[in-house]
């Protein structure tokens, strides 16, 4: 279980989240980042077992002004993506979750939407993982402004 908590001082910068136990979800939000704007709104389906990441990565996300769809499992994924018919443009997804791993997930998602990105997020290293082609991976720690800009890499709109 990772304990988060926020700093008591925020300064310019913007706000540090520590992480205490065996996994480690630092996440930092510097203040100049959430002024950047998508030229249009895109969606994302967050995926963790870990409430606090989920919590996290969907905060980071919002802040730059993604609409974020949250799961906690494989399964619970597929029934909201099942449930918004509309386009969900990226699966950012933990790779390693008990019933049904980011992989099996992305591999099913894949089949209803073929146009949907994949990004998998593991504290493994990439070196470690086997993933599909086109799918992408971000190690467990990261910063907030390596996730922004991997997934805005990801999700710009192609001609």
């Amino acid at each position: 279980m990772v304990s988060l908590a926020q700093d008591a001082t925020l300064g310019a910068n913007g706000r540090r989240f520590h992480s205490h136990g065996h996994k480690r979800a630092a996440i930092f939000v510097p203040m100049d980042a959430q002024r950047e704007l998508p030229p249009d709104r895109k969606t994302i389906l967050v995926v963790d077992d870990d409430p606090q990441v989920l919590k996290l990565v969907s905060t980071v996300l919002i802040q730059h002004q993604y609409d974020v769809l949250n799961a906690n499992s494989g399964p619970e994924a597929l029934q909201v993506a099942e449930e918004n018919p509309g386009n969900i443009d990226l699966l950012l997804s933990d790779f390693q979750m008990p019933g049904m791993s980011g992989v099996e997930l992305a591999t099913a998602l894949s089949r209803t939407r073929p146009d949907i990105k994949v990004l998998l997020m593991s504290g493994f290293p990439d070196g470690m993982l086997v993933l599909n082609e086109g799918w992408h991976f971000l190690a467990k720690p990261f910063i907030a402004s390596q996730l922004s800009s991997l997934v805005a890499g990801l999700v710009v709109t192609r001609p």
